[in-house]
């Protein structure tokens, strides 16, 4: 069965994740090992014993969703589960090129490690907000973005019926009460930063400056990207683009259809929550549409997949 990995972005974390796979597997070890040494926190702690409000905080929340993806991706990879494709969300797209062999472990710790700071940072000087919408088309949501007073735009395509816009926080008040009037629900999102928008764009340059020196690896099984919204095929100026990742829009929604066109049947979420999977669902008719974030949750999948 033709399956792809798919790794969960910034907002699926929550106290306590990754813990029971932490004590279940000996891979873990070397993870949490090499993620403390770089990051100069002990890792296994931080998931263990923060708060949800200390786990919001993004210079924390990237390295520990990072975090779990991979305790995650070794867990099924021990189980025999292959793959032929990878894809993230966001942040999620680390874990990918982790997955695909583009970066070594340590690089990938100290990529995230930077971009968290970067992000945070441009996020603390800015005032921005995010809003999901649901129920409405892009192009209906395009075209209210467009017509609010300030900066406001799609910032993740993520399935048919959920968009998520960001920008100005009275451009997206104003968006969000058009949508309201126009009887479409909207959901704010407990964010104080308009990610994948022109306000992240110091964090891009800074970031792309950082990791110029990085040796990026081709990927050992196809790589679906956010930016394309498609199987990535140019790998020459990987730290462009991931400078450009960080301040466009993610476009999830055509990375799915692009791989359901490729002939893939399972799509296995590794990281906390089900999130992609609640996008899979509602974008694709998979054969097999899982995920894991601890043994419950493994054992539920490989019955899945080995079905």
């Amino acid at each position: 069965m033709k399956t792809a990995f798919l790794f969960s972005g910034q907002g699926s974390q929550y106290p306590g994740m990754g813990a029971e796979l932490a004590a279940k597997f000996d891979s873990a070890k070397m993870i949490l090992e090499c993620g403390s040494d770089i990051l100069g926190y002990d890792l296994l702690k931080k998931l263990t014993d923060s708060t949800a409000e200390e786990l919001a905080q993004t210079r924390l929340s990237q390295p520990a969703i990072f975090t779990v993806s991979l305790l995650a991706l070794n867990t099924v990879r021990e189980n025999g589960v292959e793959n032929c494709a990878v894809a993230g969300h966001s942040l999620g797209e680390y874990a990918a090129m982790y997955a695909a062999g583009m970066l070594t472990l340590e690089d990938a710790f100290k990529a995230i490690k930077l971009r968290s700071a970067a992000m945070a940072k441009a996020a603390e000087s800015t005032h921005g907000a995010m809003a999901a919408v649901i129920g409405a088309d892009s192009a209906a949501i395009e075209e209210v973005c467009a017509g609010v007073n300030g900066y406001c735009v799609p910032a993740n395509y993520n399935c048919p019926v959920q968009t998520v816009i960001a920008g100005d926080s009275a451009a997206v008040d104003e968006a969000v009460n058009a949508f309201t009037e126009r009887k479409i629900r909207c959901v704010k999102l407990a964010v104080s930063a308009a990610f994948h928008t022109k306000h992240m764009e110091s964090a891009a340059a800074e970031f792309k400056e950082q990791i110029a020196g990085f040796a990026f690896g081709k990927p050992n099984c196809d790589f679906y990207s956010n930016l394309y919204g498609a199987k990535m095929t140019d790998f020459a100026d990987m730290p462009s683009y991931l400078a450009a990742h960080i301040c466009n829009p993610v476009k999830f929604t055509d990375e799915l259809n692009a791989m359901n066109e490729a002939g893939v049947e399972a799509y296995v979420e590794l990281g906390p929550g089900k999130v992609l999977s609640g996008l899979v669902r509602k974008t694709l008719k998979p054969a097999v549409n899982t995920y894991v974030e601890n043994a419950e949750t493994l054992d539920k999948a490989l019955a899945a997949i080995n079905g």
